[in-house]
């Protein structure tokens, strides 16, 4: 994976010969003794598999696994078919030294990670470093987040998301990739890299477009690469989404960004800083051109209207 124009390293492989449960993208099982991947072959097979490791050392109820794999309509042998899913996930789990992953309770299944690791752990230890060396060791902390980031292959828990832990579980790895990624452009901001990184910062306020923390870091690349009037159409393009969507005003990091752009906030690589006069009247002319816009586009949708009501 490349990310900001460095080739991050390929997974080390997991110390000491040992197992790797890997979660962040296809669920599956990295086999130290023929490198290979092995994957449950089924959707409900891997969301049990996912289910445990997220778990890993504390008893899960058959109750909630059952809820897990077939939600509110459970078959009418549960208790049977999840014993039967769980005896398959044993034979097809590699057993290195003879340990058994999965234990048999009295109410429930225990797995139980022994000499095994996970991507989770590697990526939420990589994850904490780097954004720890942010405002020290900037290149060091790009490095470690990039490497972080290397790890993932594609949506957490992949295909294995339909019951209530492995969506919670998800979600949470999902918070933590953005909160990772934003470090991640926050130490290329500190190492000067502002003009490698505002087409990546585009793409993710595109792609998360209620996230303000992109949109601070990309007004702020631009405005570095003397892209000023750009900055502000950032800011009210945010704001108009918060608006329309939400229905609140973007927050105060952001309205402070948009504030340091129209004052002097001036990087001296970015040339002469426009006045605060010129900056209001480029930021009125955009807000103008997207009231145009918006016009357009009801005018748009009325004559659509019309027209079906016609037909």
């Amino acid at each position: 994976m490349s990310v900001l124009g460095l080739t991050a390293p390929a997974p080390a492989p997991v110390g000491g010969g040992s197992a790797e449960f890997r979660l962040l993208g296809p669920v599956a099982v990295h086999d130290p003794v023929t490198g290979a991947g092995i994957m449950p072959s089924g959707p409900k097979q891997r969301a049990l598999l996912a289910t445990l490791v997220v778990h890993a050392g504390r008893r899960l109820p058959a109750e909630r696994l059952v809820e897990e794999l077939w939600g509110e309509r459970p078959p009418a042998n549960a208790p049977n078919a999840l014993q039967s899913h769980v005896a398959r996930l044993r034979r097809l789990l590699p057993s290195p030294g003879g340990h058994e992953w999965i234990s048999t309770l009295p109410t429930g299944y225990l797995l139980a990670l022994g000499p095994a690791s996970t991507d989770v752990q590697r990526f939420t230890q990589l994850s904490a470093q780097g954004r720890a060396a942010v405002p020290h060791d900037p290149r060091h902390a790009v490095e470690l987040l990039g490497r972080a980031l290397s790890l993932w292959h594609g949506a957490a828990l992949q295909d294995s998301c339909h019951g209530p832990l492995c969506t919670a579980e998800a979600d949470r790895l999902e918070e933590l990739r953005l909160t990772t990624l934003e470090a991640l452009y926050e130490a290329s901001l500190n190492c000067g890299r502002h003009t490698e990184i505002t087409s990546d910062l585009e793409r993710l306020t595109c792609d998360h477009p209620l996230r303000e923390r992109f949109y601070d870091l990309l007004m702020a690349a631009l405005y570095r690469c003397g892209r000023q009037a750009e900055a502000l159409g950032v800011y009210e393009r945010a704001r108009r989404h918060l608006v329309t969507t939400l229905g609140i005003e973007p927050g105060p990091a952001l309205r402070c960004r948009m504030e340091a752009v129209l004052t002097h906030a001036h990087s001296p690589a970015a040339g002469r800083p426009p006045g605060a006069a010129e900056l209001a009247a480029e930021l009125a002319r955009l807000q103008a051109r997207i009231d145009q816009l918006v016009r357009d586009q009801q005018d748009l949708l009325r004559r659509m209207r019309q027209a079906r009501q016609s037909l």
